[in-house]
């Protein structure tokens, strides 16, 4: 049997969580996967998280420090990361705008 395809229009978010200059926009949720567009406020950080499975993290707007384990990256807008979620992981908006990054992830865990 054929799954349905699920088509969302642009504000149309599943679910939106804020807290302290962060908000976490869920775009899409299946069995087996999520995304997630994160904004961070100036000087914003997620809290530290692991889990089961693997991240990709674009960024669309802005400046961010990702940190996975003891590897950090200055990601700015077009970067893209890659990492497996066992391993403790964040982001903080270093810049002096907001910064905006697209998360896809893998089993979907976070929302």
């Amino acid at each position: 049997m054929e799954k349905e395809c699920v088509y969302i229009e642009g504000g149309e978010e599943k679910e939106i969580e804020e807290v302290d200059g962060k908000l976490f926009r869920l775009l899409q949720k299946s069995d087996e996967m999520e995304a997630i567009i994160a904004e961070l406020e100036v000087g914003a950080k997620s809290d530290e998280y692991f889990h089961k499975g693997e991240e990709i993290h674009l960024v669309l707007e802005g400046k961010i420090e990702y940190r996975v384990g003891n590897q950090v990256f200055e990601m700015k807008e077009g970067d893209t990361l890659w990492h497996p979620s066992d391993v403790p992981h964040s982001a903080e908006n270093l810049g002096e705008k907001k910064a905006i990054y697209l998360t896809v992830s893998t089993p979907p865990t976070f929302m």
